[in-house]
């Protein structure tokens, strides 16, 4: 297995340290269909329908089937989406009170189609309250619709802050532009957007949770995260580990750096840590928490701060350099011993 951070040159895209996407030309992806199916179930269900025939209400998105993804591209956006939905109704008719209860079918929501063009569905269960089918077929659909582009709104706004990043030229000609409104001047010189470098922007981060037992005591699984001859092993690279507050830490070939700031010897660590790819000088806070379970140890690790493009990569760096690594580590220490 390729060691973290590795890999042949001429097929990487190189990442700037800030890890700006310059200009916005790299081809990035987002996947959104958990945070799509969150946001139909909102916009959806409680949706009320009323009319002279009475009163009904979406009580249930009880079934959703699909993907969605946002794409950047030089700067654009493109969005995929394909959705089979089916909804739960329930009404009353309002001169015999009677209850009714039905479904609505959108077998197909996709970017192909515009939603006035999408096909709903409705259906009733048997017996009578065919107004209450009518009344969502005509004024239920259009709520339902309205709702639907809800959804295609909040996607290609609220769930894509961040993807695109301003450049340098953008920003300083917003700051020459409120220079100007403020001091009454006219600026004469322009800028020239090839004669400047791109920024980033404010990333949103999360925060990760794990947790792994070791066939080790708490002090020296401790040891091994603060010796340098351990680190070296279980990374199979060089590394810089100063184990005092303030120290500096090093490892994977620089893919990984930052410094000790908390050491309680067996039983807690804490780092300010990042890796290369991060936007520069952003620092997650990495606290390792050791648990001794008579020869066993639970690592409970809080990782605060990882940017959320790269919280998949992260989950995997933890798991597969540290976690699996020092597992083979702690094997072959046992086997020599024995």
């Amino acid at each position: 297995m390729a060691k973290w951070g590795q890999g042949d040159p001429r097929w990487i895209v190189e990442e700037r340290a800030d890890a700006t996407n310059v200009n916005n030309w790299h081809w990035t992806e987002r996947d959104a269909t958990s945070w799509s199916k969150s946001k139909l179930k909102e916009v959806l269900v409680g949706l009320v329908v009323e009319g002279e025939a009475g009163r009904c209400e979406i009580s249930d998105l009880k079934h959703v089937e699909g993907e969605a993804s946002c794409n950047s591209r030089r700067g654009k956006l493109i969005f995929f989406y394909e959705w089979n939905l089916r909804l739960s109704w329930k009404g009353t008719v309002k001169e015999s009170g009677e209850k009714h209860k039905g479904s609505v079918e959108i077998p197909n929501l996709s970017e192909e189609n515009e939603v006035d063009d999408t096909e709903i569905n409705v259906s009733k269960k048997k017996g009578e309250g065919d107004v209450l089918k009518e009344l969502m077929r005509t004024e239920g659909t259009t709520k339902v619709k309205e709702a639907l582009r809800d959804y295609l709104k909040a996607l290609k706004t609220e769930f894509t802050l961040g993807m695109i990043l301003p450049t340098k030229a953008t920003v300083v000609g917003q700051e020459l532009a409120t220079e100007q409104k403020l001091s009454g001047n006219t600026v004469q010189d322009s800028v020239s957007p090839q004669s400047l470098d791109p920024v980033g922007v404010k990333i949103p981060t999360v925060k990760i949770l794990m947790r792994e037992i070791f066939n080790s005591p708490a002090e020296e699984l401790y040891r091994i995260f603060t010796t340098k001859e351990s680190v070296q092993k279980f990374s199979k690279c060089p590394a810089v580990i100063e184990p005092e507050k303030g120290g500096k830490l090093q490892m994977f070939d620089g893919c990984v750096n930052g410094e000790y700031a908390e050491l309680l010897p067996g039983q807690r660590i804490v780092l300010k840590w990042r890796c290369r790819s991060w936007p520069d000088e952003h620092y997650a806070t990495v606290a390792l928490n050791f648990k001794g379970m008579a020869l066993q140890t639970e690592l409970q690790l809080e990782c605060k701060g990882v940017p959320v493009s790269h919280e998949d990569s992260t989950r995997q760096c933890w798991k597969q350099q540290y976690f699996e690594e020092i597992h083979i580590l702690l094997q072959q220490s046992q086997a020599s011993m024995e």
